[in-house]
């Protein structure tokens, strides 16, 4: 199985709930500085995740019906050959080689309002179709 890897922000989620359906590998808190846009926080809880590949869909819609409604989030998770961006009741489900399919994901988050360097995603140019 191929499962996936990422990461999720606990103060991202206004249902906690979903946290309990899915495995966090390491937890890090960490200081919130300017860069990060979110001044309503002094710090965040990282949780790094991994998702069995049969659960991705679900859970990246489980995900995205939890995230704050008040705020611009997003989780993302990957495995070797795609990559789940989860926003706010929209979800991209990206071919890794596939850029254009990240400049959509990327132009999304931006019109939310979310920094630029957040979702600067890049296609491997190590992978192809």
């Amino acid at each position: 199985m191929n499962n996936y890897l990422g990461v999720i922000i606990k103060e991202s989620l206004d249902n906690k709930a979903v946290l309990e359906k899915i495995k966090v590998v390491s937890t890090v808190v960490q200081k919130v500085i300017d860069r990060h846009k979110t001044p309503w926080l002094k710090e965040w809880t990282l949780h790094t995740i991994e998702i069995p590949e049969d659960q991705a869909l679900s859970l990246a819609e489980e995900i995205s019906r939890s995230l704050d409604k008040d705020h611009a989030w997003y989780a993302d998770f990957k495995n070797s050959t795609w990559h789940y961006i989860v926003f706010l009741n929209k979800i991209f489900f990206i071919d890794q080689s596939n850029q254009s399919q990240y400049n959509q994901a990327k132009e999304y988050g931006l019109s939310l309002g979310i920094p630029e360097y957040q979702v600067n995603f890049h296609a491997n140019v190590n992978k192809t179709k």
